[in-house]
């Protein structure tokens, strides 16, 4: 089974990826990035209030401020069933250790509008490759800030700023989908570079599965591509470097630590974005959305898409409204995934995804202590029914990665490219299997 995703300009969330949480997500625009001359580049998130049993509570926002909701959305009822999820999922190679967020997730972009994202589980990772992380954050802001862009989007209700990366000198510059949403149904996108140069841009493609995006100027000169480093090669607690144009602050530098290589994340529009999240404390805030996270050698590793938010309060600016901001919780979209998916939107205009073609509960019996993604349904012919899985299997693992609900699977198997094989570990009347399994082919 391919996962299918409609060709409007407001994608809506397909039916195989209704989770389980039931709030209602907003996307927020992003620029797309070039995959063949440079890396992907970090995101602004969205700002997302905790709520209890799940749900998220979004609340809107104006100059990059965020306002609580005066009310808190009503909890569901105790016991309400969650709707299955298909999991035509494309994936990464990452370690993932369970966890709850407990604040939610947001995609920021600085539009005055904020669009949220559900909470997300947690995991933790080490890669097995180290990179090289001998440079200084001076000279890893020097390196890519002329390669990164703000860009002002204009729709015809909305407006807003994001960052994106350039990642060809012909001009492609890569971002996030939400980012660009605004402009896709007529509106318009202008881009300023580093050096001040201005120019209308256009979508090249769209891929609202991953929430990245890809634009073109023309006209602009001594455009600097940026180039990628393996997010593969992330390891916790290396510093990383975020630069975007947050609440509108063009060339806006932050650095912190990759806190995880793995966190899987909802994000985009429709909140139908699932990825395996670079997870760093580095500040990231509306506006920072599409522009890259890079290492000490100002590689991107990631585009910044997410951030987590607590419930407002604490200390206040007199005069500004409330707002939680940046809390160190940020999430960027790896740039093994977000190159691949940039150099085919500029190819084809579309991307594919990796699938395992079945359909997944986030949450098992009551009478089962196991953590996992449960499999309602196994397509006919796919890559999953081809090695003898069936509905029931409870899926634990793909790889070395931890899987511990619907979300984990999605995320595991799209960061993986259509034609890898994994190994996927699971339960079957309480016994543990495994299976190796070539991913199949899904387009967006």
């Amino acid at each position: 089974m391919t996962e299918n995703y409609p060709g409007s300009d407001q994608p809506s969330r397909p039916p195989e990826y209704e989770s389980s949480r039931s709030p209602e997500y907003q996307p927020v625009e992003h620029e797309p990035v070039d995959p063949h001359t440079a890396d992907p580049r970090p995101v602004e998130p969205h700002r997302v209030a905790s709520a209890p049993h799940g749900q998220v509570w979004s609340y809107p926002t104006s100059g990059g401020q965020a306002y609580p909701p005066p009310t808190p959305a009503p909890a569901p009822p105790e016991g309400t069933s969650r709707p299955a999820r298909t999991a035509l999922i494309a994936a990464v190679t990452a370690a993932v250790v369970g966890g709850g967020i407990g604040a939610g997730t947001v995609a920021a972009f600085d539009n005055g509008k904020t669009r949220t994202v559900a909470s997300l589980p947690q995991t933790n990772q080490t890669a097995p490759i180290a990179a090289k992380i001998d440079g200084s954050i001076s000279a890893a802001a020097a390196h890519i800030q002329p390669s990164v862009v703000t860009i002002d989007v204009s729709g015809s209700q909305e407006q807003g700023n994001g960052s994106g990366v350039i990642i060809r000198d012909s001009g492609y510059i890569l971002t996030n989908d939400h980012v660009v949403s605004v402009a896709a149904g007529g509106g318009t996108m202008t881009v300023i570079t580093h050096d001040g140069q201005q120019a209308k841009a256009t979508i090249v493609g769209r891929d609202t599965s991953d929430d990245l995006a890809v634009i073109k100027v023309s006209g602009l000169k001594n455009l600097a591509a940026a180039t990628f480093a393996k997010s593969s090669a992330l390891v916790v607690g290396q510093t990383v470097v975020a630069v975007g144009a947050p609440l509108g602050l063009s060339d806006t530098v932050t650095s912190g630590i990759v806190s995880s290589t793995a966190r899987p994340v909802r994000s985009g529009d429709s909140d139908q974005a699932v990825f395996d999240a670079v997870q760093t404390d580095a500040a990231i805030n509306p506006g920072n959305s599409g522009g890259p996270l890079v290492d000490l050698n100002g590689n991107v590793v990631g585009i910044n898409a997410a951030i987590a938010t607590a419930n407002s309060g604490g200390l206040q600016i007199p005069g500004q409204s409330q707002e939680s901001g940046s809390i160190g919780i940020g999430f960027a979209i790896p740039s093994d995934e977000a190159s691949r998916i940039a150099g085919q939107l500029i190819d084809t205009g579309k991307a594919t995804h990796a699938i395992l073609g079945v359909k997944v509960s986030g949450q098992q019996s009551s009478a089962s202590s196991t953590t996992g993604a449960t499999l309602t349904e196994v397509d006919a012919n796919s890559p999953a029914q081809k090695v003898g899985l069936k509905g029931g299997d409870v899926v634990t693992q793909v790889d070395t990665q931890r899987i511990d609900d619907a979300d984990a699977l999605i995320a595991a198997v799209r960061s993986h490219a259509p034609g890898d094989t994994v190994t996927v570990t699971y339960l079957r009347g309480g016994a543990s299997k495994t299976a190796r399994i070539t991913l199949g082919t899904g387009s967006d």
